[in-house]
């Protein structure tokens, strides 16, 4: 077993080897990956503001080339996101066009009224026909100037999607050397960190989605290992990569339907596992051989959410019809532990369809389904310290909640922001309200807030 396999990796996930500073701290004080330094929500030691608007502490506002749910990522000096620019160019002809909705176009449907819950009826948009570039930026942290954008590949999507997805809603991640670009269906893409330059890339083929929803899981990285998941409606798998390569060290086939949850890599006594959630098992995987360690009865379709994890219980939900949330007792646990005692707990109250669990201190929060509606959990014993407060500003979730400096930011998709004291009591610090539409999660760094709308990057600081 490889050396940094032994180590813990910045609470059971990421980032190694950084020139000039200690891993920990440096994947500690950036926000490196989906879900950011510990795949929680957290970050340690960040100190953003508590109140802002369009023309208080807005450090800077960058208008971005094309549009994208995928979270920014934040490392040294740079800001790094991904878009997909829709061309001017039509694919040559009709025969390229994928798909029984071929030839339909591909301009916007009008946006309907979005209800309370965030909910709108049209679920999915006309099959595109044009070629669309699949695009990273650096953009610099203190001036928001793009030093520079990189086309990794341009195409013509073969999925519409849900008609509130995006075409590069797949999260980006670093380990402070490299930047690991995924775009899904599009390939995944190693580049350098510094000039954006592809060092190697990986093509899966294309992922067909229930319902053509569209994509949305993240890469990960345990030591120089890289995981995807690749749940879809053909032959799902997860595989393992070399980081420094792209060589593939193992894949596992896996009897999934699409999900668009990130897997969680945890530390266990017989080595790092990475944890998947799924429609038929949520599993545990040997990060070294890609075995299986244990399973156990899954969350119903649609496992949208991120598994988190605090000491020795992994916490696996999923809210689309059968609501469950599971705090598994994962690194005692082997074969199948289905309905045994390593399942510590559960509940199907308040649980989220699309957000991720935000997990600090012992603590989790819960949306529920989509909405403004917050529940708080005792994590260890899935107590409720508070339940189903609802946030009135907020219509309509997709972002997953974050937290710093003794706040929990709730960003709704109508740009209002909810700043609550954590702890055991409901208290609003501020409800702050921005323009335009929102449904990528923040990220957070130092002093700084990064909110992404569909149409621009916000950096929220103290001016």
């Amino acid at each position: 077993m490889r050396p940094a396999f032994a180590r813990r990796l910045a609470v059971s996930t990421l980032l190694i080897a950084v020139p000039c500073a200690s891993a920990a701290s440096a994947a500690e004080q950036y926000w490196g990956q989906w879900r950011g330094p510990q795949a929680n929500g957290v970050a340690p030691h960040a100190d953003p503001p508590t109140a802002w608007s369009e023309t208080q502490n807005v450090r800077w506002k960058a208008p971005l080339p094309g549009g994208g749910h995928a979270t920014p990522i934040v490392w040294g000096d740079n800001v790094y996101v991904q878009v997909a620019i829709k061309t001017d160019k039509l694919a040559d002809s009709a025969a390229e066009l994928p798909g029984p909705e071929a030839g339909k176009g591909d301009a916007q449907p009008a946006r309907q009224p979005r209800a309370r819950g965030g909910r709108r009826g049209n679920r999915g948009n006309s099959q595109p026909t044009h070629l669309y570039d699949f695009a990273v930026l650096a953009i610099d942290r203190k001036t928001g100037k793009t030093l520079w954008q990189k086309t990794v590949r341009e195409e013509l999507p073969h999925e519409a999607g849900h008609n509130d997805a995006s075409q590069a809603s797949n999260s980006p991640l670093t380990d402070g050397e490299r930047l690991y670009a995924y775009f899904g269906s599009r390939g995944l893409y190693c580049m350098n960190l510094a000039t954006g330059d592809v060092l190697w890339e990986k093509d899966f083929g294309d992922m067909h989605t229930r319902n053509n929803f569209g994509e949305g899981s993240s890469p990960v990285l345990a030591g120089d290992t890289l995981v995807v998941n690749w749940d879809h409606e053909g032959e799902s798998f997860i595989v393992a990569l070399d980081k420094k390569t792209g060589t593939e060290r193992w894949r596992q086939a896996r009897d999934e339907v699409t999900s668009w949850n990130t897997p969680l890599v945890v530390d266990a006594p017989s080595g790092p596992q990475v944890v998947v959630t799924g429609t038929t098992r949520v599993r545990g995987y040997a990060v070294a051989t890609g075995k299986v360690v244990w399973e156990c009865a899954g969350l119903g379709v649609n496992c949208i959410p991120s598994p988190v994890v605090l000491d020795d219980l992994v916490f696996a939900m999923a809210g689309f019809r059968d609501d469950n949330c599971m705090a598994i007792r994962y690194r005692s646990a082997a074969g199948d532990i289905t309905g045994s005692p390593a399942i510590a707990w559960s509940r199907q109250e308040g649980i989220p369809y699309v957000p991720s669990p935000l997990l600090y201190d012992g603590t989790l929060y819960l949306l529920q389904k989509n909405k403004g509606v917050l529940s708080v959990v005792d994590a260890r014993t899935g107590q409720d310290r508070y339940e189903r407060q609802r946030l009135e500003k907020i219509s309509g979730v997709y972002a997953s909640p974050v937290a710093a400096a003794g706040r929990v930011y709730v960003l709704g998709r109508n740009g209002a922001t909810y700043v609550l004291a954590h702890g055991p009591e409901f208290k609003v610090l501020a409800v702050n309200e921005l323009d335009g539409d929102f449904d990528a999660s923040p990220a957070i760094a130092d002093g700084e807030l990064y909110l992404r709308s569909h149409d621009n990057l916000y950096c929220i600081a103290a001016n």
